[in-house]
This record gives C-alpha cells, sequence and structure tokens, in this order.
C-alpha cells in the first residue's frame, strides 16, 4: 500500500537586498530542498531592493530547511498574513473586494452577507486595496514605505 503523504504549503513575502537580487536563490528551494515554488507577484531588479511574493509547497520538513537556507541568503521572509490585513470596523461587507481576489482568499457568506477573509490563501497581489471604497483592506507597508 502507498503511503500518502501531505504536502505543506505556505505563501510568504521575500524582500531580497541588493546584494541577493541577482542571484538564483528561489530556484534552489526547487533543485536542494524538493520543493515546488509558485511566483505570486515579483518586482525584482540586479542590485536593487526586490520583493516577491511566492507558494511554496512540498514536505514540511524541507520547507523549514528551504526557509532556513533563504535567510542564510539574505533574504527577509515575512508570512502574507502581516502583509494585508483588514479593518474589520472600517469594513461594510459590500462585497467589491470578493471579485478582484483572485486566489479567493476573500468570499461572500451567503447566509449571513458578510465577507470572509482567508489569509492562508492570501497572495498580498493588493487587488482588494485598490478596490475596497471605504478602504478597510490594507497593504502593511514596508519600513521603505513602499508595498
Amino acid at each position: 500500500m502507498k503511503e500518502v503523504v501531505n504536502l505543506y504549503r505556505k505563501i510568504v513575502y521575500l524582500t531580497f537586498p541588493p546584494e541577493v537580487s541577482g542571484r538564483p536563490v528561489v530556484c534552489n528551494l526547487a533543485r536542494q530542498y524538493d520543493l515546488s515554488f509558485n511566483i505570486l507577484r515579483s518586482d525584482i531588479s540586479p542590485r536593487q531592493e526586490g520583493t516577491m511574493t511566492l507558494e511554496i509547497s512540498g514536505l514540511e520538513a524541507n520547507f523549514h530547511r528551504g526557509v532556513r537556507y533563504l535567510k542564510d541568503s539574505g533574504v527577509r521572509i515575512t508570512p502574507v498574513a502581516q502583509k494585508i490585513f483588514r479593518d474589520e470596523e472600517a469594513c461594510i461587507h459590500c462585497g467589491v473586494c470578493t471579485a478582484m481576489c483572485p486566489p479567493g482568499a476573500l468570499s461572500l457568506d451567503r447566509k449571513t452577507r458578510r465577507v470572509l477573509f482567508d489569509v492562508d490563501k492570501c497572495s498580498a497581489c493588493g487587488f482588494c486595496t485598490r478596490v475596497c471604497p471605504v478602504q478597510a483592506m490594507v497593504v502593511d507597508m514596508d519600513e521603505n514605505g513602499r508595498q
């Protein structure tokens, strides 16, 4: 009987310092740690600070080894849950954001007519922040004042 292995999946926000932005550190996750990755958003140029939202999946032990490798390489890692958040008091649950959410992190509960936010599905694309009429969806800015 074949053993069933559950894959670990996590979306992370990476910040690359200028000296690392031109190196192939992300592709080494697949080569050296047997991890799959999906680039959800990226803004990287050689010799400049860059950012990337990455979905990483594989065995949990490999994930943690791969994250350690990234950190040792100088990459700063932030869980996406710390990059996008909803101001619960400001949200009017109009549902506009649900139509603009590619990964489906925002959805409408048909019974309660309230917008649900699943941070584990969020890719930090920022589309929700652009369409929210009351600015209830917020992107946490990094220390340089950029998204």
